[in-house]
């Protein structure tokens, strides 16, 4: 309780200072994505130059989200038993969102986790610098480079694919339709360097980490990892946006452990599902991990906003690096929705997505799937309200003698998400 009461207060206090300065302050941090509705639908920041440097300046902002759950639960497995899902709120999450403009062209960000479902206590789930000009250094310096160009360092996340940009992030909830992320969800924050080229229509993106999560100066796990993306993002007029990239992850064999898909240690929605009496469950359920040791992956997302009609795709296949073991999964997803009203403050639509593979070339089959039927309600442009249906089931002789086998939950979720 004095965790939650100190993120209500440190949020209260903040929501005082944004209320007073959010005008002046989105005028004047460069190449950014707005928090609230207008950031809805923004993927790589824009090489538009659209505000003037004014000097030094620090943004404070804070992400609040709480969910009402009403899920239930079963299993055909015996022995241990579920345990009971009732009808109540979760436990709130909390971000604290620290923006710099450092100098005319860099920015720095840097978000701590001040209440999560996997950790209660306040830590720093990462940042990064972003250098969109090199005139601090020299007046004009690699200027035609630069302006196509944008050069992120730090420890975050990493830009392999586009599901990431419409993703819940701890209690950051409010670009996402729904309330969960994706099944097997692309999330991992490492040390990173990374280049992005977006000349004309076109995206151009490569980086590398060194694969870690937890860092350690100590030999013994020397892998490092290569990502990269190829897009075409293109506002053909008012009404017509279409936008499609493929990306590229691929991790050594030196490294020990493999993060893409298990990297979000703030936990998952959907709070107990599938957990047992004797043995319960995990802070990360329902989401799904392979954990192959060193993999590769690609992602094609495919997007298409139509007036108020939109699609967004994912396309997925990782493979297991070690062949001798073999493994692999394919992801599937798609999203529909229609947004309206004067400024498309509402919207309703669906989400499928499905997730197959072997954990080993001779291992059995899993298969998970999800359907989400919802909608929400951006009361302000930063207050969203959602209601959700989801459904998430569970087959395959893979999960045969686990809690998940023949598992499935199913319900309503209410959400309300504050982000500025």
């Amino acid at each position: 309780m004095k965790n939650l009461r100190f993120t209500f207060l440190i949020l209260f206090l903040f929501s005082g200072v944004v209320a007073l300065a959010q005008t002046d302050e989105r005028k004047l941090l460069q190449y950014y994505r707005i928090p609230g509705k207008q950031g809805v639908n923004v993927f790589e920041t824009s090489k538009k130059d659209t505000v003037k440097f004014q000097g030094f300046h620090v943004r404070v902002g804070g992400d609040f989200a709480l969910q009402f759950q009403g899920l239930s639960h079963e299993n055909s497995i015996t022995g241990d038993p579920l345990v009971d899902l009732g009808s109540n709120f979760n436990l709130p999450t909390a971000n604290l969102n620290i923006d710099a403009q450092l100098a005319d062209g860099l920015r720095m960000h840097l978000r701590t986790y001040l209440s999560s479902r996997h950790h209660t206590e306040a830590y720093v789930k990462g940042g990064y610098l972003q250098f969109d000009r090199l005139d601090f250094i020299q007046e004009g310096l690699l200027s035609g480079l630069m302006d196509i160009a944008t050069i992120r360092v730090g420890m975050d996340q990493i830009n392999y694919g586009d599901a990431q940009f419409r993703r819940s992030d701890n209690a950051m909830a409010i670009y996402n339709p729904f309330v969960g992320n994706y099944i097997m969800d692309a999330f991992t924050t490492e040390p990173f360097v990374e280049l992005t080229l977006m000349p004309s229509d076109w995206i151009f993106v490569v980086g590398l980490t060194n694969g870690r999560l937890n860092q350690s100066p100590l030999k013994g796990d020397d892998g490092f990892v290569f990502f990269s993306k190829v897009g075409w993002d293109k506002q053909v007029n008012d009404d017509l946006r279409l936008r499609l990239t493929g990306s590229l992850y691929s991790s050594s064999d030196q490294g020990t452990r493999d993060y893409l898909y298990g990297g979000d240690r703030a936990g998952g929605r959907y709070y107990g599902t599938l957990a047992t009496v004797a043995n319960g469950g995990s802070d990360f359920d329902p989401r799904y991990n392979p954990r192959f040791a060193y993999q590769t992956a690609i992602q094609i997302n495919p997007f298409i906003k139509i007036s108020g009609f939109e699609f967004f795709g994912l396309m997925e296949f990782v493979s297991n690096g070690n062949d001798a073991i073999g493994g692999d999964f394919t992801q599937l997803g798609l999203e529909g929705l229609y947004r309206f009203g004067n400024a498309e403050q509402w919207y309703f639509g669906g989400r499928y997505n499905t997730v197959s593979g072997e954990t080993t070339s001779a291992g059995s089959t899993r298969e998970i799937s999800r359907v989400n039927i919802g909608g929400g309600w951006f009361m302000t442009n930063n207050v969203l309200v959602k209601l959700e249906y989801m459904n998430q089931e569970y087959s395959g002789a893979g999960f045969a003698n686990s809690r998940f086998q023949d598992g499935q939950f199913n319900g309503i979720v209410l959400e309300a998400v504050i982000g500025f």
